[in-house]
C-alpha cells in the first residue's frame, strides 16, 4: 500500500508543470503594484506599494520584494508569495533607484533630493552610510563581484564608482547629459551608461582593478522619430554580452545593440514611453514598462520580437521577475 501511495505521489509530481515566475511591476501614479503570471501573462494581483513607488527590486532568494517609495522616504518591504508587508527599511529622501548586492544584506539607494547614495543592512534595517556624490542621483549598477557600485547624477551628468569597501568615491567619469542607468556586463568588463538628454549610451572598458576608460558613445537614430525623443534609460545585457538592450523612452522603442561591434543593429516597437527593463529567468523573454500606455511589452529575446502586452496600473515604472 506505502508503495503504490509512493508510486502515485512521483507521477504527481512528474505530471505537475512547472511553476511560473512572477512578474512585479511598480505604477508610479496609482501607487500599486502590479503581480503577473509569466505562463500566463495575467495580471494575477495587485496591491498597494506606498506612495509613488519608483524602483523595485527582489532580494537573491526572491522571498522579498523591495520599492521605492519615493514619496514615502523609505523603502517598502514586501513578502512575494503573500504579499504581506513586512517592515520597511530606511532609505533617505526621496529613494528612486536601488540595487542589492548578491548576498542580500546591503542596499544601495539613490536619493534624487540630497544628492547622496544611502547604504542601507537590510537585515538590522539600519543605515550603514550615506555618500556625498552629484546632484540629483539616480542610476545604481553593482559591478558582478560587488566591490563597485556606481551611481550616475543626472545634473552633475557623471558616473560616480563608489568602493563597497570604504564607501568612498574613487572614479568621476563624466558621460552625457542626464544619466539615467548603469549596467554591467556579466563578466564585469564593460559598463554601460544611458543619457537620456544627451540620447547616448556611454560603453566603459573597466580594468581588473575596477578603473573606468571610456571606450564609445552610442547614439540612435530612427527614421520617422525626432531626435529628441530618442531618450535611452534602462539598459539590460545579455549574459553572454553578445546584446545590449536599450530602453528608448518616447521613443516607443527598444534598441539592440550588437556586443561585439557596439553597432545598433534594430529596433523593437514597445509601449508609450518605455522606461525599464527586466530579463525573465534564462533570459528568455524581455519585460519593458511603458509608463504612457499603462502596460508592459513582452519581447521574445532568441527572435528579438515584441510578443505581447499586458496592461499593468497607471504609469508603470519599474519591473522585476522572481528568480528560478
Amino acid at each position: 500500500m506505502n508503495r503504490l501511495l509512493l508510486t502515485a505521489a512521483l507521477v504527481t509530481c512528474l505530471a505537475a508543470p512547472a511553476l511560473a515566475n512572477k512578474a512585479f511591476v511598480s505604477n508610479e501614479r496609482d501607487n500599486t503594484i502590479s503581480v503577473i503570471d509569466t505562463e500566463s501573462w495575467e495580471v494575477i494581483h495587485t496591491f498597494a506599494g506606498g506612495n509613488r513607488p519608483r524602483g523595485i527590486t527582489l532580494s537573491p532568494d526572491g522571498r522579498h520584494l523591495y520599492v521605492c517609495a519615493s514619496d514615502d522616504n523609505l523603502v517598502k518591504v514586501f513578502d512575494t508569495e503573500t504579499y504581506e508587508e513586512l517592515p520597511s527599511l530606511p532609505s533617505g529622501p526621496d529613494p528612486e533607484l536601488f540595487t542589492i548586492e548578491p548576498s542580500g544584506k546591503r542596499l544601495y539607494i539613490a536619493n534624487e533630493d540630497d544628492n547622496l547614495v544611502t547604504v542601507t543592512d537590510t537585515e538590522t534595517r539600519t543605515v550603514l552610510a550615506e555618500v556625498p556624490v552629484g546632484v540629483e542621483p539616480e542610476g545604481m549598477g553593482l559591478s558582478p563581484d560587488a566591490k563597485w557600485v556606481v551611481n550616475t547624477s543626472e545634473t552633475t551628468n557623471m558616473a560616480h564608482f563608489i568602493s563597497t569597501e570604504d564607501y568612498k568615491i574613487k572614479h568621476n567619469v563624466l558621460v552625457d547629459q542626464r544619466p539615467r542607468y548603469a549596467q554591467y556586463s556579466a563578466d564585469g568588463k564593460r559598463l554601460y551608461v544611458s543619457a537620456e538628454i544627451g540620447g547616448t549610451v556611454t560603453v566603459m572598458d573597466i580594468a581588473e582593478d575596477g578603473t573606468p576608460t571610456v571606450l564609445k558613445k552610442i547614439g540612435f537614430a530612427v527614421p520617422g522619430v525626432l531626435p529628441e525623443w530618442l531618450q535611452p534609460v534602462g539598459i539590460k545585457v545579455t549574459e553572454d554580452g553578445s546584446r545590449i538592450f536599450v530602453a528608448l523612452g518616447p521613443a516607443n522603442r527598444v534598441a539592440v545593440i550588437d556586443g561585439e561591434s557596439l553597432e545598433v543593429i534594430d529596433y523593437i516597437i514597445t509601449g508609450q514611453r518605455v522606461w525599464q527593463l527586466a530579463f525573465t529567468p534564462g533570459q528568455k523573454y524581455l519585460l519593458t514598462t511603458n509608463g504612457n500606455s499603462n502596460d508592459i511589452t513582452v519581447i521574445d529575446v532568441a527572435k528579438e520580437k515584441a510578443i505581447k502586452s499586458v496592461q499593468v496600473g497607471q504609469q508603470p515604472w519599474g519591473v522585476v521577475v522572481t528568480p528560478d
